[in-house]
C-alpha cells in the first residue's frame, strides 16, 4: 500500500475477528515502529506484546476499575462512564494482540518518542490490512506498578502507547476532517 494511501486510510478499529496475527506479522509492525524518530536518537522504547486472551481480559477490567476510582480530568461524557461500569465491555474490543509502547526512560521527550514509534507501527500495521486502536482507557493502569509488573516491565520504564492490533470485522468508513488551522509566518 501506497504511504498517502496508508495515511488517509487508517482508522480506530473497535471491532476485531477472532483470527489471530502472528508473532512475524507483529515484529514487522514492531520493526516499522523502530524505525521512527527520536530526540537524540535515542530510541528509548520497548514493546510489551500480549497474546494471551486471559491476561487481555484481566488487564482490560484492571483498566476499567482503574478509571473509574481515579477518572482522568475532563472524562467527556456519561456514556463513558457507563461503558466502564459494564463488565462486559472490553476495552480492547475483542483484538487478539495488543502491543504497549514504552520509554525505558522518563526523559523529557519520552512520550513523544514512543508517540512517533505508534504512529509508525499504526500506519504499518493498515499498510498490512490489519485495524488498530491506540488504547487510552488502558494507560493509567498501565502506569501503576501493578500495571508495569504485569507487563514485565522495570519500575523505571513509562508505557506510553497501548495499541491493539487485529484483523477488521468490516471496513471503516473515512471520518470527515476538518479545514486546517493554518498560520502562514512570511513568504
Amino acid at each position: 500500500m501506497d504511504l498517502d494511501l496508508a495515511i488517509s486510510s487508517r482508522r480506530a478499529v473497535r471491532a476485531y475477528t477472532d483470527e489471530g496475527v502472528g508473532k512475524h506479522t507483529l515484529r514487522k509492525l514492531i520493526d516499522a515502529a523502530i524505525q521512527a524518530p527520536s530526540a537524540v536518537n535515542e530510541q528509548p522504547w520497548s514493546f510489551s506484546v500480549v497474546l494471551d486472551r486471559a491476561l487481555l481480559a484481566r488487564i482490560s477490567r484492571s483498566a476499567k476499575a482503574h478509571v473509574l476510582r481515579d477518572p482522568p480530568r475532563g472524562l467527556p461524557s456519561h456514556h463513558l462512564q457507563e461503558m466502564l461500569e459494564n463488565p462486559e465491555f472490553d476495552i480492547f474490543y475483542g483484538a487478539p494482540a495488543l502491543i504497549v509502547i514504552s520509554s525505558v526512560t522518563q526523559g523529557p521527550w519520552a512520550v513523544e518518542n514512543c508517540s512517533l514509534a505508534a504512529e509508525n507501527l499504526m500506519l504499518a500495521a493498515c499498510a498490512a490490512g490489519l485495524g488498530t486502536c491506540w488504547i487510552g482507557f488502558a494507560q493509567a493502569w498501565l502506569a501503576t506498578a501493578d500495571g508495569k509488573a504485569t507487563l514485565g516491565l522495570p519500575a523505571t520504564s513509562l508505557p506510553v502507547a497501548p495499541i491493539i492490533v487485529g484483523r477488521p470485522k468490516s471496513p471503516i468508513p473515512a471520518v470527515s476532517r476538518s479545514e486546517p488551522r493554518i498560520f502562514w509566518l512570511g513568504d
